[in-house]
């Protein structure tokens, strides 16, 4: 059999394996390779955790923030909560107080209330 007459064995994507005419073989392309890239950004608390590791900072202490610092951040907010709702209820109150005053007294619940708002002042 002439050389050049051979025929290539070709595998297809299925897995069959077929003969070709080599003189009618597709050009081979490579596609170009697609690179996915995944950028991610450390959570802030991690950010403190790495400056304290540079820093010369044992790793328990590290572990400690790492525990306790959400604990921390949640305890201060209800904290501030609770303040928040404090100030609310004293606020409302002195209002109530100055309107009941001024709606029952005379004269007497008029200067009541404008030393009672005098002293909110101060």
């Amino acid at each position: 059999m002439d050389p050049a007459q051979t025929q290539a064995v070709v595998q297809l994507p299925d897995g069959r394996h077929v003969y070709v005419d080599p003189a009618h073989l597709p050009a081979i392309q490579q596609q170009p390779q697609i690179v996915h890239q995944h950028i991610h950004q450390a959570p802030p608390d991690r950010t403190t955790q790495r400056v304290a590791l540079g820093a010369g900072v044992g790793a328990g202490a590290v572990g400690a923030s790492v525990y306790f610092g959400p604990m921390l951040v949640a305890a201060i907010t209800s904290m501030a909560v609770s303040l928040a709702v404090v100030a609310l209820v004293v606020v409302a109150t002195a209002w109530g107080l100055v309107t009941v005053v001024r709606t029952v007294g005379g004269a007497d619940g008029k200067n009541a209330a404008k030393a009672l708002s005098k002293a909110r002042r101060r």
